[in-house]
């Protein structure tokens, strides 16, 4: 399969950042699009040039690195896939494809296809655990979830963090993944202890890092590799308020 490949460069994080354009030949339908990427880089590294720098890590889905975007699409064409679980046949002999970093305003690019998304872990750090001293470890028995309750914390729980949402969203907001954390922990008893400060301060640290407001166009849901779904952020909404209630009282 031959592909032309148009990759965004960008040297560092001051530097404006061009598109390159490499044809690739012979490109097997079996490797994934990330191997594809390996095999250019080791072409450019004989060639004496820079390889491509792009995230990745567990490459089976579930730590979100691979944040890249396949022509405008964050993780690519395939639903509810990460990038590094697409396989190249998905794509054409002869297409073009146009390779970029995930594009919000709180994800700055650092060089290539690599952003910066560490605002997403300064939400966690505002709220995002259980940190109340719980003692030692119970019979499951001892705490007692309802099904309901628990399909709704794992629902939750499957979101990886990798930024999709923010950079499909029009407005680049967070409010899937932030919804996503807070609803893990208001459905499982140990986040009842800190339910309310949670609340208020991963919606003050998402606002705070610069991501912008939902305005329901539903982008997130539809490219979320995990397939959160978006009923989650009125969740979310529903938690702040109450919690902002309380604290004016």
């Amino acid at each position: 399969m031959k592909l032309t490949l148009h990759i965004w460069r960008q040297k560092n994080d001051a530097d404006r950042g061009i598109i390159e354009t490499y044809i690739r030949e012979d490109v097997s339908e079996d490797m994934s699009f990330l191997e594809m990427l390996d095999e250019l880089n080791e072409d450019l590294i004989k060639e004496g040039k820079e390889p491509v720098a792009f995230d990745h890590d567990c490459r089976e889905g579930i730590c979100g690195a691979c944040s890249l975007a396949i022509n405008g699409q964050p993780h690519g064409p395939e639903a509810a896939t990460t990038t590094c679980q697409l396989h190249m046949r998905k794509f054409k002999d002869g297409e073009e494809l146009y390779i970029e970093p995930f594009r919000a305003r709180a994800f700055p690019v650092l060089r290539d296809l690599v952003t910066n998304r560490e605002a997403l872990d300064r939400i966690i750090q505002a709220g995002g655990y259980v940190s109340v001293n719980t003692g030692t470890a119970q019979d499951a028995n001892n705490l007692p979830i309802s099904k309901e309750n628990a399909d709704i914390a794992m629902d939750a729980a499957a979101c990886i963090g990798c930024g999709a949402c923010v950079a499909s969203c029009p407005n680049g907001a967070a409010m899937l993944f932030t919804s996503a954390k807070i609803t893990q922990f208001t459905h499982l008893p140990q986040g009842q202890a800190e339910r309310k400060k949670r609340a208020l301060a991963m919606v003050k640290s998402m606002d705070e890092n610069g991501f912008g407001a939902c305005r329901n166009y539903y982008e997130c849901e539809a490219i979320c590799p995990k397939e959160v779904p978006a009923r989650f952020i009125s969740k979310m909404n529903w938690e702040f308020v109450k919690a902002a209630a309380k604290e004016a009282m």
